[in-house]
């Protein structure tokens, strides 16, 4: 799915701040509009990264699978709400894990950026059902550990950055005992900052 902005508008307050970033006297022309416009974009972005925390664009509730689950039942449950990935929790309901499509698709030998059509083509070329083997193991046994979390007041900003540099699809928002409190994925960030611009 492509999300698109619209195009980023620029506030007098950052291109009176890009102008003022500028050295020495300041000749209108297209090649100095250039560097104001650059110099105001940035500020813009900086500007508009630094309103948003992780608890306003967060989704609630956050769909949780416990940690003693099989992945039958956690497939089960993932297929029901729809969703591709999730924080595991242990009984006292503190995250210990996630799992997602990645996971199952490692576990079965095959690619994690594999779709449902490679696991369709791989079993009918195997003639086995590759999941078959995964029918007595637990989410313990198969979830990322540890989680990457971030409390509700993570910035924007850190959440693009741990998706840019942990290759993650979604961020578990938890409270201070590691308790979910929701869940941010990356087609929420991108949609909260198009919303802004």
């Amino acid at each position: 799915m492509k999300i698109q902005c619209d195009p980023l508008i620029l506030t007098e307050e950052d291109i009176l701040k890009a102008m003022e970033a500028l050295q020495g006297y300041v000749d209108i022309t297209p090649g100095t509009f250039k560097e104001i416009y650059a110099l105001s974009y940035d500020l813009a972005l900086k500007r508009i990264r630094s309103l948003g925390k992780a608890e306003e664009i967060m989704t609630t509730p956050v769909h949780c699978l416990n940690r003693e689950m099989s992945l039958t039942e956690a497939a089960s449950f993932m297929s029901e709400y729809g969703i591709s990935g999730a924080p595991v929790v242990d009984g006292k309901g503190r995250i210990c894990g996630v799992i997602s499509e990645k996971d199952f698709l490692h576990k079965m030998g095959l690619p994690t950026s594999a779709g449902i059509m490679s696991v369709v083509g791989e079993c009918l070329a195997v003639n086995k059902c590759l999941v078959s083997s995964l029918r007595y193991v637990f989410v313990h046994e198969l979830m990322s550990q540890p989680p990457i979390v971030v409390h509700k007041e993570a910035s924007l900003t850190e959440l693009s950055k741990i998706f840019t540099d942990r290759s993650v699809n979604r961020i578990p928002i938890c409270n201070v005992e590691g308790v979910p409190l929701g869940i941010v994925t990356r087609s929420d960030l991108v949609s909260s900052i198009c919303q802004m611009v």
